[in-house]
């Protein structure tokens, strides 16, 4: 086309811009369309080249760690003490979610379950004695990630309490979490009173062994198929575990009903998983944990196996960087709140069930889950909209998770850190929320957008990393 003639054309902008530039252009009668464009985050240079060097290399362990992942088959086979499965546990051994932390820096939640816990395990006979124990030097805290297992919020696993084991069939590795407690006052959201404490005694007395022997019973359960089932139900299996929770209550309500004694016991024990939409959130999560951790040590890889806040701090590791943890601050989620409550009251964001997200669930799967979009505010068009945005940042799509309206399409799996910079977007996680202050529990539920920090700063460890194997 000549010059004189493109000027004699209609006006039609293409904006990389503010939103205002796009409508600013239509209200002078010209045609805009807006590019959703960023341009990538700040790192250093010479990380950049390092990862550009070795960028065949780093495909090449990505193919190979998202074959583990998309493989992993997650059984539920049993349940056990936590003392006596998890690696490396002991009596005086408190795991927390998220990244390393110690009592000094750690959040309201975080210490009020722990508070809770060590009234639990007889540590402490009240709340100033399990402070004082807390702080002493007496009792060790460590991440569960670092101890093959997950915990939704604080987090809190200590020895006496019951967890399930989750195997990967396809590679041998396993996983632990507790049971969920349902909602309200829990010590998984800070909670520590009378009620808490007996909660939790009546789950390793009563609940722990009826469920115990209906697995036993059973053999073992296909968690990646019930999850599969629940997506086409409407779950993400993050913050909406209804349709995953109704397929495992039909799935082992039978084997209760037939392995247990106790009228009591099986009708309060049916009644409570009924009960408690939650119950799912507790397999999902070491379901997604025993795929994840199947990939980790894969030389090179910039694919994500780890996301884990414990209301301080927000960490990541790299499938390509062993134990090592990039930690960046946890932001406030965007929150729909109970009554009484507003976002002054609420901690940073908290607990390991971002690991549902890491696997390509939760936030990444919400466009399944509409009704957790309208929960928190949004509306199902947004919904759809944060899963195509998560498409942008991962390596690949899920074999098995799909979602329904996006006429199938499998769940986007993988997260490339290399992709979270270059597109400068985060992971989407939905979530719960907590009361910052010990004690008081859950205050609200809602979405955030993953911090940037860690992201960057497992890039240029992975660069570091790179550099030093060579």
């Amino acid at each position: 086309m000549a010059i004189n003639d493109l000027f004699k054309q209609p006006l039609r902008v293409i904006n990389t811009g503010l939103v205002s530039f796009k409508t600013n252009i239509e209200n002078s009668g010209a045609q805009a369309i807006q590019i959703s464009w960023k341009p990538p985050a700040d790192v250093k240079k010479e990380a950049m080249k390092v990862l550009d060097i070795h960028k065949d290399k780093i495909d090449e362990a990505n193919r190979k760690v998202l074959d583990i992942i998309l493989n992993g088959k997650p059984f539920l086979t049993g349940m056990d003490k936590a003392l006596d499965v998890i690696p490396g546990m002991r009596k005086d051994l408190i795991l927390h979610s998220g990244p390393p932390i110690g009592w000094d820096r750690m959040c309201g939640p975080t210490r009020g379950a722990i508070i809770g816990a060590l009234i639990y395990e007889g540590f402490a006979g009240t709340v100033e004695e399990a402070e004082k124990v807390a702080s002493s030097g007496k009792i060790d805290f460590a991440p569960c990630h670092e101890h093959a297992s997950v915990g939704p919020m604080a987090g809190i696993i200590s020895a006496s309490m019951p967890v399930f084991i989750i195997k990967n069939e396809a590679f041998g590795n396993s996983a632990f979490c507790t049971m969920n407690e349902g909602l309200g006052k829990v010590l998984r959201y800070g909670a520590y009173g009378p009620d808490v404490i007996e909660k939790l005694r009546w789950m390793e007395k009563t609940m722990y062994p009826v469920l115990k022997n209906a697995i036993t019973k059973l053999g073992k359960i296909d968690l990646k198929n019930i999850i599969s089932q629940a997506l086409h139900m409407g779950d993400e299996v993050h913050n909406r575990n209804r349709a995953a929770t109704s397929l495992l209550y039909r799935t082992i309500a039978p084997a209760i009903v037939e392995t247990c004694d106790n009228k009591d016991d099986t009708i309060k024990v049916l009644n409570f998983i009924n009960g408690n939409d939650h119950s799912f959130l507790n397999l999902s999560m070491p379901a997604a944990k025993a795929c994840l951790d199947a990939a980790r040590n894969i030389s090179f890889s910039s694919i994500v196996v780890v996301m884990a806040r414990n209301g301080t701090d927000f960490g990541v590791q790299l499938a390509g960087t062993g134990d090592k943890w990039f930690v960046g601050k946890s932001p406030v989620p965007d929150a729909l709140f109970f009554p009484g409550f507003t976002k002054d009251d609420a901690n940073p964001d908290i607990g390991d069930s971002a690991i549902t997200e890491t696997l390509g669930l939760g936030g990444f799967a919400i466009a399944a889950a509409p009704a957790i979009a309208q929960f928190v505010g949004g509306t199902a068009q947004d919904a759809i909209q944060y899963t195509m945005d998560m498409y942008e940042i991962t390596a690949g799509e899920s074999n098995v998770f799909q979602i329904p309206s996006l006429n199938f399409r499998g769940t986007p799996t993988g997260i490339d850190v290399r992709k979270v910079i270059e597109k400068n977007i985060t992971p989407f996680i939905d979530t719960g929320v907590a009361h910052k202050n010990p004690g008081v529990g859950q205050v609200g539920a809602g979405v955030l957008s993953a911090p940037m920090e860690p992201f960057t700063k497992a890039y240029e460890g992975l660069a570091e990393e790179i550099e030093n194997h060579n």
